[in-house]
């Protein structure tokens, strides 16, 4: 009795691998593909939910900086007459001059500062990362698992 009692608390040896191990091999390695698969469709289908967040959110703002872009122009314009015919009292010349003088000189000044917010609001959209920041992070951690798998 006392035989048997450490023969169960002692670790069976591991032998040669036997007929039933080699026949549940491609049960497990099917088995392995099977859930590599599941895992793949999991990780593919979050980067779709991702993608589409991101999508949503850069159509909404669109919309919104063209609403907004359409307002400001049309006060742009008015504004923009107004300026330049009280620049235009500021000569000498005769009316048409004045007029064509104040036109130029108000839509120099414009065109200088509308470049200034080009370049400035270019530089800001190239510094934003459009990459999926979750998904690319998940496919790291799934190709490390992987390879400490494997």
């Amino acid at each position: 009795m006392a035989d048997m009692t450490r023969g169960s608390a002692a670790a069976p040896a591991r032998s040669a691998p036997t007929e039933i191990d080699l026949e549940n091999l491609p049960v497990l390695l099917g088995r392995l593909g099977d859930e590599v698969m599941q895992l793949v469709d999991t990780k593919i289908n979050l980067l779709k939910v991702e993608v589409k967040e991101e999508a949503s959110f850069f159509t909404r703002i669109g919309a919104m900086i063209g609403t907004g872009a359409v307002i400001a122009a049309i006060g742009f314009a008015l504004v923009n007459i107004a300026v330049a015919l009280f620049v235009s009292l500021l000569f000498t010349f005769s009316q048409p001059v004045n007029y064509a003088l104040g036109f130029v000189i108000t839509g120099a000044v414009y065109m200088i500062i509308g470049g200034i917010v080009v370049v400035t609001m270019k530089n800001r959209l190239v510094s934003q990362h459009p990459a999926p920041e979750r998904s690319v992070e998940e496919l790291r951690k799934d190709k490390q698992w992987l390879k400490n798998e494997i």
